[in-house]
């Protein structure tokens, strides 16, 4: 391996360095100013460089320029004792790996090295293809093949169709993909969010009005109808339409015509209606809040659209295609994400869906400090509760393997008792992670297991849990059964009898 190049004027941080690096086994190579280590780059090039920003001569921001005009996909390291806003954006802007700040706890400082280092490693291996047309959809999941296939049999129809979906779904993608595969593709598509626009505006937004309509009223405007002549109209959030705007819609729908606000000449309809909501329509038919009839007339086809935790093997697909499509829109590198990161995101909920984790890829392309994500580069709020270490030793576990190979997992039921066996405590020295996210994992084990028709299955869930904790308990005291019999909460003589038992005397 190449050496790690430490570039600082303070011979004190340069010896510190290079201790702590050569105790991991990492050849160094340091210099005093910006000056000797652009006449060293001539012949010869560092694995890693690590530099001060400020320095008598030229500056770290400069040898960092020069780097990146020389060697772009070198990671830097930029150090300065100056914590400053200007600093940090300008090492950042400049392209630097990531900005450490002095006085610096020197094992941050090699673990941050030992990441740049495996950065640079992967950089010399192919990266992921960025997708150049990318598809309009994604989805590998049943539930959305059916979309799809739904879809493509309403290619040839300008049936009015009714898209259910939670909040994030994506049901405007939908509705854009209706109208692009259908007869009246070449027409306008116009969409308009019901529950966005007050209600004393909604009516002259769909209809449009005459001049002088209304105070105000000072020209005549067409309505979202006119605008989408001989193409599709697409109502979002159809549930929240108000009462007496759902009967004009209904004459619209049934006779194919409207009037403006405020005038008397009837005007032909030729518009395919696509309508969404997050809503049980039935339900707010049955309160009274929703016209049974309208219901009636847009629930002629209808879309279910599944919640992203019902499509879960979609998660790295989408994962992906994010982070192209942010890295392309901000004209930057794609990052990649390891294996651990993308089966630890499969099993998080996601209440926002694909909404919220395209906007977890816009966050991680700006914020995560290398190429390749892990677990601890993902938000705080999404390992809360989780260390980066605990966090992949259950997603290596083949219950979550399971979701990246294409298995969903079960969010729904009764929690299996299975847990039950081991203390509290014990569950949480096991996992380290969120009850949701661990259960999740169990639950999808019990799924296959089941599927496979294994016998004892509580046994053999039993065996598997007790051998985790306990192994993970002797690993954290080194082996001193003892101890690791005292921070578990059990007698001496149970973890020798679990260990001979278990056949962990290894």
């Amino acid at each position: 391996m190449k050496p790690i190049w430490i570039v600082d004027d303070d011979q004190s941080i340069r010896w510190v360095l290079e201790k702590a690096l050569a105790r991991e086994n990492f050849p160094t190579r340091s210099f005093a100013n910006v000056r000797e280590a652009l006449a060293a780059l001539e012949h010869e090039s560092p694995q890693v460089l690590v530099s001060d920003i400020r320095m008598p001569g030229a500056s770290g921001l400069e040898l960092l320029q020069a780097i990146r005009e020389r060697l772009p996909d070198l990671p830097v390291i930029i150090m300065t004792a100056y914590s400053d806003l200007d600093s940090a954006v300008a090492a950042f802007q400049g392209g630097a790996f990531e900005y450490l700040a002095k006085p610096f706890d020197v094992d941050k400082a090699v673990e941050l090295i030992h990441r740049a280092v495996d950065e640079s490693l992967r950089g010399s291996q192919a990266g992921e293809a960025v997708l150049a047309d990318a598809p309009e959809m994604l989805g590998q999941a049943p539930a959305m093949q059916d979309m799809f296939r739904a879809i493509g049999r309403l290619s040839h129809s300008a049936a009015t169709v009714l898209i259910t979906g939670e909040s994030g779904t994506g049901k405007e993608l939908v509705a854009r993909a209706l109208h692009r595969h259908s007869p009246r593709a070449n027409g306008p598509f116009i969409a308009l969010n019901t529950a966005a626009i007050p209600k004393d505006l909604l009516e002259s937004e769909l209809f449009g009005h005459e001049r002088g309509a209304f105070t105000g009223a000072q020209a005549m405007r067409q309505g979202r109808f006119e605008q989408a002549e001989s193409g599709t109209l697409f109502l979002d959030e159809i549930g929240d339409m108000p009462f007496d705007l759902q009967t004009r819609l209904l004459r619209v729908l049934s006779d194919g015509q409207f009037y403006r606000v405020g005038g008397h000449s009837p005007l032909r309809a030729n518009v395919r209606v696509i309508a969404a909501t997050h809503q049980n329509l039935e339900s707010r038919v049955r309160q009274g809040l929703f016209r049974e009839d309208l219901y009636h007339r847009l629930n002629v086809i209808r879309l279910r659209l599944p919640p992203l935790r019902e499509r879960r093997e979609d998660i790295p697909l989408l994962t992906r295609h994010f982070l192209q499509k942010s890295a392309r829109d901000l004209g930057v590198e794609p990052k990649r994400v390891s294996d651990a990161a993308l089966a630890y995101l499969a099993t998080l909920p996601f209440p926002g869906n694909v909404r919220q984790l395209e906007n977890l890829a816009n966050w991680l392309t700006v914020m995560a400090p290398a190429q390749t994500i892990e677990i601890k580069d993902l938000p705080p709020d999404l390992v809360s509760g989780s260390t980066p270490e605990t966090a992949a030793e259950i997603i290596a576990s083949p219950a979550a393997t399971a979701v990246t190979a294409g298995t969903p997992l079960p969010v729904d039921g009764e929690r299996n008792g299975a847990a039950s066996i081991v203390p509290a405590s014990l569950a949480g020295v096991a996992t380290g992670l969120p009850v949701s996210v661990w259960e999740s994992g169990l639950r999808a084990e019990v799924a296959r297991m089941l599927r496979e028709n294994t016998v004892d299955v509580m046994d053999e869930l039993a065996r598997r849990f007790e051998a985790a904790v306990i192994r993970e308990a002797l690993d954290f005291t080194r082996g001193r059964k003892v101890e690791a019999a005292e921070r578990l909460g059990i007698g001496r003589n149970t973890i020798t009898r679990k260990i001979q038992e278990l056949h962990l005397e290894s």
